[in-house]
């Protein structure tokens, strides 16, 4: 808990964390929704705002299109990407600031960081759609949960990696072997 109370002191983790976890959000609402959004905006009959509208009402379909053990999962997926973006980005920064690293290997870490978490997060709705295409989507119905195991999953897999990231936090910064 340390390393929570270190990184989200600053506002800047928080407004970041926030801003990832509402990007993922959005993106795990609108994803089965993408042809509704993509015929909205190119109906030439709906005005801009009304197309945003539509677009924000789907928000509430949290509620009407996913299961409730599929919106928790999502929502916590949402929450848990946002705050391992934020303490993902105060270790590297502080790394970096330690060891004198160029910002390019910082970004680096950074990116195959958050696409390393992105794969548990997203794993559902990307997996099915591609494992659709040969014919496995037949093998989710089999599962207990009906494929909500790979949710779950990926929220196990996000909060070790965010567990991991604070331990690593925690960690006194090494400059030279002892």
């Amino acid at each position: 808990m340390g390393a929570l109370q270190k990184v989200f002191v600053q506002w800047k983790y928080v407004a970041l964390s926030a801003m990832v976890a509402i990007a993922i959000f959005a993106f795990s609402v609108w994803l089965p929704n993408w042809k509704l959004i993509y015929t909205v905006f190119t109906a030439p009959s709906v005005s801009f705002f009304e197309a945003i509208s539509v677009v924000l009402g789907l928000f509430l379909s949290i509620g009407t299109n996913f299961t409730i053990v599929s919106a928790s999962y999502t929502i916590v997926i949402a929450i848990l990407f946002g705050v391992n973006v934020s303490l993902l980005t105060y270790y590297i920064t502080r790394k970096r600031g330690a060891f004198g690293t160029g910002g390019v290997l910082g970004a680096g870490g950074l990116v195959s960081g958050v696409f390393g978490v992105g794969c548990a997060s997203c794993g559902t709705f990307i997996l099915t759609s591609l494992l659709t295409f040969v014919g496995v989507g037949g093998l989710l119905t089999m599962l207990p949960l009906k494929g909500e195991e790979f949710g779950i999953l990926g929220v196990a897999l996000i909060g070790y990696a965010t567990y991991w990231t604070m331990r690593k936090i925690e960690e006194p910064l090494l400059v030279c072997d002892v």
